[in-house]
């Protein structure tokens, strides 16, 4: 049965190999425009590449070291399957961060014929993110499982991927956000020029960040988000059902790829003439939303039959229908906090006729009231869970979160790609009714973004505490009491590394934007008959300048993540277990807190600009104030908190043994 199981899943990873080909040759068979618009997209592309080529060579320095050491603290099987995950993560980063490329400028053009063109263009790129990062998260497990045959390797090619994952998500975070802060501030409110006007140079450093941060850190976080739920579920489960603990998540991975391909087609925008801008969003969320609800209804059928088959018993399936229920609540509350259809972000468009200082409370606010829901939703699943199924539990709950990951993470890479095509409309000078579908596109893709951070969160904390669960159960640590020291003293620490983490962050973010600015006023000053368009701005120096920012600034970070744990240990294991509790409790918060508001300050900027014609207006300049206090809290510091909770914890199971030998 278990070869028949894995022949499935390897089948199922073949049809989602078939179906990206198929995705992408419809993509580029769209016309690709002409003139300044391909010379806009070519501008990105090469942009984009230049930074990815960089990071890559930076991260491959760092790579290599940590194999060596692994292999020396173990041997080479632990470092093959770190170089691997590491390899996977930044592959499936790479093949989105491409289609995407390709993807903007064909969703512009098409946008001249009509709305629903412009949407197949924009999602079928989605798609191919989405699809990209389980098919390959999954062959990657399959493969280090046939090779090695040893849940512990799991782990280290799991920490493969999270540190690809942290290097990208910070890196492309301070790139894309350093870029955006520093466009608005000079562009829209020092000189009064639209958001993607081309006299601005830092605009496409912006168009290269969404792609950077927005698809290739997106899909290389959810890749070790999926990769971490699968393998931890497996390490908890193999103890307890022998090789069905291994089986089962990777059957449940494989329906969680099938649903997701069969809920795509279930997304369509019809042609319609004559809609107005509110009709056309409208119009694009329920199409979304029809997809998604058909793969999550397709996943709770398929997984109730797996669970019946592998392990013969209810009580895990349920834990697994919770998990999903925590990502549908988490996902919701994202939403409500962040559409401006809803009074939260409708509050901060009123009170930002006050000024700067109201508008930057008001979204404070709201962003820290959110994390109410999603906190509630993880403790009483969690509890909910493990009273189902144990530990093994709250695993299979956090892959029941994450199974339909493929849809899901089609509708937040969406979003950059809708964002590009708006920019190159803009700059290129596009017909109104070409600008109006791709900002429309643009304004759900900001929507489905908040909400894909907000699942991307939600994974992260139940992945986490997985990987706790994991770090208990295998060092059989059964209570850590409060009553003892080091366990506060790890409590403390933890909870302190999440706040001095993003302000790493947040500060590399405001230097690059300080710098950024620096740079348009000077080209603005210098350059001749640039503002009056006679002349064309430097790019390429913008671009270089964020560039260099983002790859000193993710070091640190990435190096806190791994020596952290490994200091706490020595206070002993029920020390990191508390830290590991610690930093996950406050990550989670602070994670969700910062997305959420930046999502509302953003939202609540583009509601001012396109629906209340206060393009100049003192509420408009109040509201790209908050937006780029926002802009490092949502696409920066808040999704790099989701990899560094899990990070931590895989760093641990793999120096605990080592740290035993040491405090003999």
């Amino acid at each position: 049965m278990y070869n028949l199981i894995f022949l499935f899943s390897i089948s199922i990873i073949l049809l989602a190999f078939i179906f990206i080909f198929f995705l992408i040759r419809r993509i580029v068979k769209f016309s690709a425009g002409s003139g300044k618009m391909t010379e806009i997209a070519k501008e990105i592309a090469e942009g984009a590449s230049a930074f990815l080529s960089r990071e890559f060579k930076v991260m491959s320095i760092v790579f290599v070291i940590l194999a060596f050491l692994l292999m020396w603290l173990f041997n080479w099987k632990h470092a093959v399957a770190f170089l691997f995950g590491g390899f996977t993560s930044a592959l499936a980063g790479y093949i989105g961060m491409k289609i995407a490329t390709k993807s903007n400028v064909r969703t512009s053009e098409a946008a001249k014929d009509s709305l629903h063109k412009s949407f197949s263009v924009a999602y079928s790129s989605g798609l191919v993110m989405g699809m990209s990062v389980v098919s390959l998260g999954l062959l990657g497990v399959i493969i280090v499982w046939f090779l090695f045959g040893d849940a512990q390797i799991l782990i280290r090619y799991a920490f493969g991927c999270s540190l690809i994952a942290l290097f990208m998500r910070v890196g492309g975070g301070v790139f894309t956000k350093s870029a955006d802060i520093g466009a608005d501030l000079v562009g829209k409110l020092e000189e009064g020029i639209p958001e993607d006007d081309p006299r601005n140079g830092a605009v496409i450093a912006d168009q290269v960040g969404d792609n950077v941060g927005d698809i290739a850190g997106m899909g290389a976080d959810l890749f070790e988000s999926y990769v971490s739920a699968i393998a931890a579920t497996a390490v908890l489960g193999i103890p307890l059902y022998g090789l069905k603990g291994l089986v089962y998540p990777i059957s449940l991975a494989a329906a969680g790829i099938l649903s997701s391909i069969l809920g795509s087609f279930f997304i369509k925008v019809h042609e319609a003439k004559n809609l107005n801008f509110n009709q056309q969003n409208e119009e694009i969320r329920k199409a979304m939303n029809k997809g998604i609800l058909w793969a999550n209804g397709l996943m709770i059928l398929l997984s109730y039959f797996i669970t019946r088959l592998i392990l013969g018993g209810d009580n895990v399936f349920w834990a697994l229908v919770t998990g999903l229920l925590i990502g549908i609540f988490i996902s919701k509350t994202s939403e409500y906090y962040t559409s401006d259809q809803y009074s939260p972000v409708s509050s901060i468009v009123k009170l930002s006729k006050a000024g700067p200082s109201i508008n930057i409370l008001e979204g404070y606010s709201q962003g820290l009231i959110s994390t109410v829901i999603p906190v509630l939703s993880v403790a009483i699943g969690t509890v909910i869970s493990f009273k189902l199924a144990g530990l093994f539990g709250i695993a299979v709950s956090a892959l029941g979160m994450i199974g339909v990951l493929g849809i899901n993470l089609s509708a937040d890479s969406y979003g950059p790609v809708a964002d590009n095509a708006a920019g190159i409309s803009e700059m290129s000078g596009l017909p109104k009714e070409v600008r109006e579908r791709t900002d429309a596109l643009d304004s759900v893709g900001n929507t489905t973004a908040a909400i894909g951070k907000g699942f991307a969160i939600g994974s992260a904390g139940l992945a986490s505490l997985a990987w706790l669960a994991s770090f208990f159960s295998v060092f059989k640590i059964k209570v850590a009491s409060l009553a003892d020291p080091t366990v506060m003293a790890g409590l403390f620490i933890g909870a302190l590394l999440s706040f001095l983490f993003s302000a790493l962050i947040i500060k590399s973010v405001n230097h690059g934007a300080f710098a950024m600015v620096e740079e348009v006023r000077r080209q603005f000053k210098e350059i001749p008959g640039l503002l009056e368009g006679k002349s064309k701005p430097d790019y390429k120096r913008c671009i270089d300048i964020t560039n260099k920012q983002a790859i000193k600034s993710m070091l640190l970070p990435g190096g806190l993540a791994i020596i952290s744990p490994l200091l706490i240990g020595l206070l002993g294991l029920r020390a990191l277990g508390g830290f590991l509790a610690g930093a996950l409790i406050t990550g989670f918060i602070l994670a969700v807190s910062m997305a959420n508001s930046g999502g509302a300050w953003d939202n609540a900027k583009k509601y001012i600009e396109q629906q209340t014609g206060g393009k100049q207006s003192e509420a408009r300049e109040s509201a790209v104030a908050g937006d780029t206090v926002g802009d490092p809290f949502k696409d920066a510091a808040g999704p790099s908190l989701n990899i560094l909770i899990k990070l931590i914890s895989e760093v641990s199971l793999i120096l605990a043994p080592i740290l035993i030998m040491i405090l003999r």
